[in-house]
């Protein structure tokens, strides 16, 4: 450990340290600007740690953590379960013990897989996963929503603009509120389905991470998000039409794939 690790030994909360056991080592991945994330090894297996500071960036954990706990109760999908969550409101910030998965992100193993039929194979199931999740039940904690899901992620935009960074404009915000798609039937989404919050395995999908967008809500902003092009994925027509086989599907045109990328994402 040196003054450049995100986590400290030292900060980690007595509670974590008595669940976990003895702590070997942490590793740090990598990751966003909202959290501080370590992968540890500990006397009892492996773990990976969250700390969130900043009332907002808290905001967002405690929300994932309410999205995981809610789905593990009845959901097959590949997600972690949550082992310890802690709020130390003194220190201004949040801490999440959560399962660890085998394997690497769908980023990496796409950009070094040099068989293009194990390549295939990994859009194939990065798209079939997706629909796993548009299937599932949504919890009804969701589904009683007072505002729609669009009119949320809009009021959110407006706030990001005004109050943090982000790659949209005023002009833009404009042209998303006034030219909103057309209705479509509302599912579980996950809010952020992308090559770096799916994790694989010798090809096989082990988990989906990062929950905190998670909601009832549009399953075309999860697909637009999900094929968006990346170096040495999605470049081309072909990686889209395998990811739609695995879906199960299209269910977007350009113009909806432009309002939610280029549009509604540039404020996330």
């Amino acid at each position: 450990m040196n003054k450049l690790d995100p986590i400290l030994m030292s900060e980690i909360p007595i509670e974590i340290k008595q669940y976990v056991g003895t702590i070997h080592s942490i590793r740090f991945p990598r990751q966003g600007y909202t959290s501080d994330v370590g992968i540890i090894d500990t006397s009892s297996g492996m773990y990976v740690l969250k700390r969130t500071k900043r009332e907002i960036f808290n905001s967002w954990l405690n929300k994932e953590i309410t999205v995981i706990n809610l789905l593990d109760s009845g959901s097959t999908l590949p997600i972690p379960k949550v082992k310890r969550y802690l709020l130390e409101k003194n220190k201004g910030q949040s801490w999440a013990l959560l399962d660890f998965f085998e394997g690497e992100t769908l980023r990496t193993a796409l950009f070094n897989e040099e068989n293009e039929e194990k390549r295939r194979e990994m859009i194939f199931n990065f798209g079939t996963t997706l629909s796993q999740i548009h299937l599932t039940p949504c919890p009804k904690e969701f589904t009683h929503e007072q505002q729609p899901w669009l009119d949320q992620m809009l009021v959110q935009a407006e706030w990001n603009l005004k109050n943090s960074q982000v790659d949209g404009s005023e002009q833009l915000l404009e042209r998303i509120k006034r030219d909103r798609p057309n209705e479509y039937k509302q599912t579980l989404i996950h809010g952020d389905y992308t090559i770096d919050n799916v994790l694989v395995k010798n090809g096989i999908i082990t988990g989906v991470i990062d929950w905190g967008g998670g909601a009832y809500g549009d399953p075309r902003y999860d697909v637009s998000i999900a094929i968006r092009p990346k170096p040495n994925v999605f470049e081309n027509e072909v990686d889209q039409q395998i990811f739609f086989e695995g879906y199960g599907g299209k269910i977007i045109n350009k113009r909806e794939y432009d309002y939610f990328v280029n549009g509604l994402y540039e404020f996330f």
